[in-house]
């Protein structure tokens, strides 16, 4: 696996990392077993950069890892986040009952000492603002966060779905290693001023949900195949009147992976990785040939031809319906 380095001065990591919140929470049900050795041969392949949230499963995806650092923490790079808050069964960052968004500087150090604990270590390589509330200032936040570097408690601060100025404000108190973004064909509008800032201030761009949430697979062709519980069955790109409209979408990308012999996510994942050395995509899931299928697309070479085919068919604002459902979108961009 090839490395990239996390930050302007941070480690380096492989390029392409596993986002594990699929394995507890909103695609469908887990399989603990199967996610555990999925998590094995990612650090077996030698894609290292782990990233959770203490929002996934509420904590249950962070003590899933729990024995997987236990056994190979010097392995890992291990990224979560914090900022989500609920109470009861509710669905943080979604605006439903009980859910809200916490970015104080009392709730950033308990939200981390909670962390610590679930996943059983004592340090948080990368610890994200996962959701930012603009009634606190990102100062206050990113002054707690330092606290908590000079601790000793966590590595590197990274910030998710924040704005430019909001990022330079907090890269301004603390040097910022990592802004995660949704950022894929499908979702492309980082590649305006939020991109054009984090390489001024040399900040990683993680790229979150780098397959469009399975779109860009080539495996979902209708709604019926999303599980009762699947929270994209929910999503307006997932919806009926933009579904279809969206798969067509995915036509040239089916096109250039049967040219390479490889699988549309591969060529998605290679084109990300083509954006620049400083865009880490994190694809997940909670299956082990799903990992290697995407391990595998660092090793992808797309030609500059194809990679201009890939941006020209899927445009900027060419996927239909917005990334989250309303309430969630007001949760995203502070």
């Amino acid at each position: 696996m090839i490395r990239r380095r996390m930050g302007a001065t941070g480690p380096e990591v492989s390029a392409i990392g596993l986002g594990c919140m699929g394995m507890s929470f909103a695609y469908g049900p887990g399989d603990d077993a199967e996610s555990t050795r999925t998590l094995h041969r990612a650090l077996d392949l030698g894609a290292n950069h782990l990233d959770t949230a203490d929002m996934y499963g509420f904590g249950a995806n962070e003590r899933l890892l729990a024995p997987v650092l236990r056994a190979r923490r010097d392995e890992v790079f291990l990224a979560t986040k914090f900022g989500n808050r609920t109470t009861g069964d509710s669905f943080g960052g979604t605006g439903t009952p009980g859910a809200f968004v916490d970015s104080s500087a009392v709730w950033t150090r308990e939200a981390c000492d909670a962390s610590l604990s679930r996943l059983g270590v004592d340090t948080i390589d990368l610890y994200y603002l996962h959701r930012r509330n603009p009634e606190t200032p990102i100062e206050e936040t990113v002054g707690a966060l330092a606290d908590l570097v000079a601790a000793g408690k966590i590595r590197l601060i990274g910030l998710s779905e924040v704005s430019p100025a909001t990022l330079r404000a907090a890269h301004a108190v603390h040097p910022i290693s990592a802004v995660q973004m949704e950022y894929s064909l499908f979702s492309r509008d980082v590649e305006g001023e939020m991109l054009a800032t984090c390489r001024e201030l040399g900040v990683s761009l993680v790229a979150y949900s780098p397959v469009g949430r399975g779109l860009l697979t080539g495996a979902i062709t209708g709604r019926d195949q999303l599980a009762e519980n699947d929270w994209r069955a929910g999503a307006p790109r997932f919806a009926e009147e933009n579904l279809d409209a969206n798969l067509r979408l995915v036509d040239e990308v089916r096109a250039v992976a049967a040219e390479l012999g490889r699988t549309p996510a591969q060529v998605a994942l290679a084109w990300l990785l083509a954006q620049g050395a400083d865009v880490l995509p994190i694809p997940g899931t909670k299956r082990v040939r799903y990992l290697e299928e995407n391990a595998a697309a660092a090793d992808v070479e797309l030609s500059a031809a194809q990679s201009a085919r890939l941006a020209e068919a899927v445009p900027p604002g060419a996927a239909a319906g917005e990334r989250y459902p309303e309430a969630a979108m007001r949760f995203v961009g502070h």
